[in-house]
């Protein structure tokens, strides 16, 4: 099925479908389940990719809350199968991907402009269902069109992507910044990218696996850098002439990388911290250390207002070189031991593939 294919090619469900439901910690089966109709304001996708989130397998292991039972997946590349009453803007057979947060609207964030630091903030394949499955039913509004030349399993990382874009917003990128980024998993690479389009001077990759290291430079780093290495501290003073890195971005989430990430960053610096830590993980920082040198600390937490400019930034990104690894609803076992296990830079679940 191309991207392309109108309403007339599109394969009618019935009233069944498959789909990847969570039901507790260490529980996801894949069932039968009720094709989902559209409301008004809706509409119903069939997802042809949709990524395998380091969430999702939070959730499966009790490490993030979400409802049981509930159909995972909140990276989706899909079709439009159907168009509920008064929604404007989609038709049958477009090619869209969903930003999967909602909100309440009336809060005190809501209403200054900061939606998702709503406490109500919900999403779509972690609080309702998502698109693991053949079929998922959104809010219109949530919707975004994809240029019809993307692979799908390049479109279903606008999410991700516009949350690297809101990273990018805080960290307040210039030209000329010296930029060090720890981790070169997916993300990692992505804001690499977005720092090298942003005119980053120098950007410094940290990063173990020697096949992550090769991606990083593959997408705009200038140097990589071994953190097993004993003379790694030696070459992060090299590559600035001691004076540290302008802006540090922590793309791993743990209390080693931000306690690196702070020692690394030069006079007036920013760490971006985005790789998400275990929720009690502890980190040791003097307090000293951000007041002397002046340093800022910022967090970044999902995408607010930045899923369309991910999709007009995906086909500048490269993305199509990401080692994917894809499977069947059916083989979800498999994709989320290879997700765990890191050996691909991405994994992905395609529900149409049988």
């Amino acid at each position: 099925m191309t991207n392309s294919a109108n309403a007339s090619t599109l394969r009618l469900l019935g009233g069944k479908m498959q789909g990847l439901r969570f039901h507790g910690v260490g529980d996801l089966r894949l069932e039968e389940l009720p094709v989902p109709d559209p409301g008004p304001g809706e509409v119903r996708i069939r997802p042809l990719a949709v990524g395998v989130c380091g969430t999702d397998a939070h959730i499966l292991h009790g490490e993030f809350p979400a409802p049981a039972p509930v159909v995972l997946g909140h990276e989706v590349a899909g079709l439009v199968e159907a168009v509920g009453a008064e929604v404007k803007g989609f038709l049958e057979g477009d090619f869209v991907t969903v930003q999967p947060n909602t909100f309440c609207t009336v809060c005190r964030f809501c209403r200054t402009g900061r939606e998702h630091l709503c406490p109500e903030l919900r999403g779509y394949g972690v609080h309702a269902n998502g698109g693991f499955a053949e079929a998922e039913v959104v809010p219109a509004r949530i919707v975004y069109h994809l240029p019809t030349t993307l692979k799908p399993r390049v479109g279903c990382l606008a999410e991700p992507l516009s949350c690297c874009i809101h990273g990018m917003d805080k960290l307040g990128m210039q030209s000329g910044y010296t930029v060090l980024v720890l981790g070169a998993g997916m993300i990692g690479l992505m804001l690499t990218r977005l720092a090298r389009l942003a005119g980053a001077g120098l950007i410094v990759v940290s990063e173990p696996d020697g096949l992550r290291r090769q991606d990083a430079l593959a997408f705009g780093a200038d140097r990589v850098v071994d953190p097993q290495d004993p003379n790694w501290k030696a070459a992060m003073e090299d590559a600035t002439g001691g004076s540290g890195f302008d802006a540090v971005i922590d793309a791993v989430g743990s209390s080693r990388t931000f306690e690196q990430g702070v020692s690394l960053a030069a006079r007036g610096g920013t760490i971006l911290v985005f790789g998400v830590a275990p929720m009690q993980a502890t980190a040791s920082v003097r307090p000293y250390d951000i007041f002397s040198r002046e340093l800022t600390v910022v967090g970044a937490l999902i995408n607010p207002f930045t899923h369309e400019r991910a999709v007009h930034l995906l086909p500048q990104m490269g993305l199509d070189k990401l080692r994917i690894a894809a499977f069947p609803l059916a083989e979800f076992k498999q994709a989320f031991d290879m997700q765990a296990a890191g050996t691909a830079t991405k994994v992905e679940i395609l529900p149409q593939q049988h």
